[in-house]
């Protein structure tokens, strides 16, 4: 049996990671998960060596330890950012320590699997690349503006029923309460100045029927049909009043979708579409990240298997 461990990375409350560990648990794969985030300083202890022979040395959480040369995967999932507590300056050369260290040595582990590496994951976060490299695949891509002039932003609602949403979907809160910044509806109209304190992204809108989330997993694809109630621009906004519906990927988008995680080096990404009456699937977003509990039991599809096939018996992108 390969006694070589899986590297979970990811924060102490996870339950999709938990999903995997649990897969890999019962395949009897060693898994060692840490919060790198987080656990230094704590439980983690980290011995690197770097020679003519490579990266070698140990990895420490608690009462377990690993070789780093020994390390078959990394399941980069949802770490805690590299952050001081207090905020004082030995704090934060501390954190950025610690994120260039510790994460150094997990992002150069030699002959591992990453899924997906956390640099790839970075890059692939950022919304106008993951748009130009989808049109450049054949992807139907909805008109897309990016601005923070408010002249050109209403000129471009007034031509064609628009929608926003953020770049970045980053922690925001009202109130105190955590909340999300669904894609809305633009009214030309409430565009005014402040706009130009950051850069807005509008879209053409979709005139859709449902939407697909596609889950790419190596080179397998899992799609389901995502019905929301009519009217509803962003169907995240109305989880209680969903269908799923497990749909076969069209061959072209199938094909494109694994040459854009490729172009990425990515091991998985959750892809969103819009879906016409015509059956035409308009790329909207990639998250490199994203979650996929949920919609394995809503619409019965074998992610977490996929995944700890990939992270036990996979080779890397």
């Amino acid at each position: 049996m390969d006694g070589r461990p899986v590297l979970v990375s990811t924060e102490y409350e996870d339950p999709t990671a938990d999903l995997v560990i649990a897969e890999l648990n019962r395949r009897r794969v060693p898994v060692l998960r840490l919060d790198p985030g987080k656990d230094l300083p704590g439980p983690v202890a980290l011995a690197a060596r770097l020679g003519t022979d490579g990266l070698s040395g140990t990895l420490r959480a608690g009462d377990r330890a690993v070789g780093l040369h020994e390390v078959r995967a990394l399941y980069h999932r949802r770490p805690s950012p590299y952050l001081p507590g207090s905020g004082d300056q030995a704090e934060r050369f501390a954190a950025h320590e610690t994120r260039r260290g510790l994460g150094g040595v997990l992002a150069a582990l030699p002959g591992c699997l990453y899924l997906s590496h956390p640099q790839a994951i970075a890059r692939a976060e950022y919304k106008p690349e993951q748009l130009t490299i989808a049109a450049g695949l054949g992807l139907r891509v909805p008109e897309t503006l990016i601005t923070n002039d408010p002249t050109v932003a209403r000129s471009f609602a007034s031509g064609q029923p628009t929608i926003y949403k953020p770049l970045h979907a980053g922690p925001y809160h009202v109130e105190g309460e955590p909340a999300g910044i669904w894609a809305a509806v633009v009214d030309p109209a409430s565009i005014d100045d402040r706009l130009i304190d950051c850069p807005h992204l509008f879209q053409a809108q979709v005139p859709k029927v449902g939407d697909v989330r596609a889950v790419v997993v190596g080179d397998r694809v899992f799609c389901a049909l995502i019905k929301a109630p009519e009217g509803v621009v962003d169907w995240r906004s109305e989880y209680r009043a969903l269908t799923y519906e497990a749909v076969e990927c069209p061959e072209p988008i199938r094909a494109a979708l694994l040459l854009y995680r490729r172009e990425f080096g990515l091991n998985f990404g959750a892809f969103d579409f819009a879906v016409t009456t015509e059956n035409e699937w308009w790329f909207l977003e990639c998250n490199p990240n994203g979650q996929w509990a949920w919609l394995e039991h809503a619409a019965q599809l074998p992610i977490t298997t996929a995944i700890a096939d990939l992270l036990e018996n996979g080779e890397p992108a």
